[in-house]
């Protein structure tokens, strides 16, 4: 059952909520479009805020939907980490999109409200703070991520938690690796 958990917790990751939206209700494909990202934010971007925040929500349930629904089909200690996870996979490299996605912030910060809502309470709050203060959601994302990995460690999580939330953090930063070059360059996208 550990792997059923897993295969369903990939497919429901896999669903691409933003493009899904776009295509459904304005036959709009939103990977034309913006930033040409299946996520909230371009969602957002294309679609408006109505349907970009509908996407967060979506993109956000199925993180929360593996840890608590799909996890529940087997007993290992750690398979609602590892049902986060592979929706987080699932998002990034959809089925649906040829194994593409979008970059799996809203996705794990559903994962890590179900899984650890404290440390996702620090990480949601300076993630509100740095888009307050720069308007610009990547950078947000990438603090969040920072964070959520420095709160594992200093509430000695197991050290599974913190290994993954730590790759996690890492894979974060590593997808917006071509919002860094712009951000640099004083180009980045800004939400206002």
């Amino acid at each position: 059952m550990t792997i059923l958990a897993l295969i369903l917790s990939y497919l429901g990751g896999s669903i691409p909520t933003g493009l899904w939206l776009g295509l459904e209700l304005r036959g709009i494909d939103i990977r034309e479009h913006g930033s040409k990202n299946i996520g909230a934010t371009n969602t957002m971007r294309v679609l408006g805020k109505k349907l970009g925040a509908l996407a967060l929500i979506g993109d956000a349930a199925k993180g929360v939907a593996a840890v608590l629904l799909f996890a529940r089909l087997g007993t290992w200690e750690y398979l609602p980490l590892a049902c986060g996870m592979a929706a987080i996979v699932g998002h990034t490299a959809s089925i649906f999109c040829r194994f593409r996605g979008g970059k799996g912030v809203a996705t794990a910060a559903g994962v890590f409200l179900a899984l650890y809502p404290v440390h996702f309470a620090a990480a949601v709050t300076l993630f509100a703070m740095v888009v307050a203060a720069t308007r610009m959601v990547s950078a947000a994302s990438m603090c969040a991520a920072l964070t959520l990995c420095a709160a594992m460690y200093a509430t000695h999580t197991p050290w599974p938690v913190r290994a993954v939330t730590t790759v996690l953090a890492v894979f974060v930063i590593w997808k917006h690796r071509t919002n860094i070059g712009r951000i640099l360059k004083g180009e980045e996208n800004r939400l206002w």
